[in-house]
């Protein structure tokens, strides 16, 4: 019996003894596992393998997009080949089409303008948004013929108005640089030629590139305090000042005309930028949908872009000389000039007259307002941020 109750006795201890062993020696394993995967970084491998096939997938997806883009591209090349090859080499319209002065002018339906729309044509606050092409088109025509181009460069009418067909027929369909930008720009330059009094002396310059912006406007910003119109040098960057000014010139317009060209021309960057991401290329900053809003965009471009610029023509200053006066053909009304108020007379006769005082209060000014109005709504956008982060 007693023998018995030892034997039990001994193999409970052992079976305790080999549970407590077990026991004892998954916790090593354990421990020797999280060591293990401390010293080597097992999970950070883990994530990283991850993340790697994750990103390895998406590069397969977009290389396998990119070889369909590129066999559409092929296609469309064809097509293009095709169609340039049908096309006289001499003219972008076909041969029933050319522009010939004896041909029926191209019919669209004709846009009588009244006196209320020509004088409103010559404001920067004239509203592009309200017009057919048939209407732009219209006015096109009567911009050439009143600042006397057509009679100058003994233009046919006949083949004034083809060409502005073919431009408004050959522009493509963009959300923003479409007939309607153009138009919008040209009107901007005649309100200005218009406005300045400066008919016969603008030769339009193309400066349009942004990448030559801070060049040409340090260069003309030396010219301002001392301006001189018998400098070539001086009146050729006032031209590419002006142009650049017409170009980039929406937020001049009052808000119900700007707004909408600002809303195109995000479209279009968003739609560049996308397209850039499906392709995998690198994508501009101020392009990016989920980077920008409308009041970052604009806030920093009118404020450090469009009013420096318009600024420096409001400023530009003649200086009085008898060599000014002989070639503006105005010498003689310094004897007169307690009675006159034009102002290319004024500026012969002190010594020294601002220009285009004018631009302050019809452009600079809608400047300004558009600037605190793009910050007023980025403030507001901020608040909104900084709530819906709290919630």
């Amino acid at each position: 019996m007693w023998s018995s109750y030892v034997s039990e006795s001994f193999l409970n201890s052992q079976q305790h003894f080999s549970e407590d062993k077990e026991e004892l020696f998954q916790n090593v394993l354990t421990q020797v596992a999280e060591q293990f995967s401390r010293a080597f970084k097992i999970n950070e491998l883990k994530s990283e393998v991850t993340n790697r096939l994750a990103m390895l997938e998406k590069r397969v997806e977009l290389e396998g997009m990119k070889v369909v883009e590129i066999e559409k591209c092929r296609t469309d090349i064809k097509k293009l080949r095709v169609e340039m090859a049908s096309r006289n080499n001499s003219n972008f319209l076909e041969d029933t089409k050319k522009l010939t002065p004896r041909r029926d002018v191209p019919s669209y339906p004709k846009y009588m303008l009244s006196e209320q729309t020509i004088e409103a044509l010559k404001k920067p606050a004239f509203d592009v948004w309200l017009w057919e092409a048939n209407e732009m088109l219209s006015c096109l025509e009567h911009m050439y013929h009143d600042l006397g181009l057509v009679t100058d460069f003994n233009i046919n009418p006949i083949t004034l108005k083809r060409w502005l067909l073919s431009i408004h027929d050959n522009y493509k369909n963009n959300p923003f640089h479409n007939f309607r930008h153009c138009f919008c720009v040209t009107q901007m330059m005649y309100s200005m030629i218009c406005l300045c009094s400066l008919q016969g002396t603008i030769t339009l310059i193309l400066a349009t590139d942004m990448a030559r912006h801070g060049e040409i406007l340090d260069s003309f910003k030396q010219k301002v305090d001392s301006f001189d119109f018998t400098d070539e040098e001086h009146a050729t960057c006032l031209k590419m000042v002006l142009i650049k000014c017409c170009d980039i010139s929406n937020e001049v317009r009052p808000m119900e005309v700007a707004e909408p060209w600002v809303d195109c021309l995000l479209e279009e960057y968003f739609m560049q930028s996308d397209r850039e991401k499906t392709e995998g290329l690198p994508v501009a900053p101020f392009m990016d949908r989920e980077r920008v809003t409308k009041p970052t965009a604009q806030i920093g471009f009118i404020k450090f872009v469009l009013i420096p610029m318009f600024e420096s023509v409001m400023k530009v200053n003649i200086q009085d000389s008898d060599d000014n006066a002989k070639n503006m053909e105005i010498a003689q009304t310094r004897r007169n000039c307690n009675n006159v108020t034009d102002t290319w007379t004024l500026c012969v006769c002190v010594c020294v007259y601002q220009l285009f005082p004018q631009i302050e209060e019809a452009m600079v000014q809608p400047l300004r307002e558009s600037r605190d109005r793009y910050e007023e709504l980025k403030q507001i956008d901020d608040a909104m941020n900084e709530v819906g982060g709290l919630l």
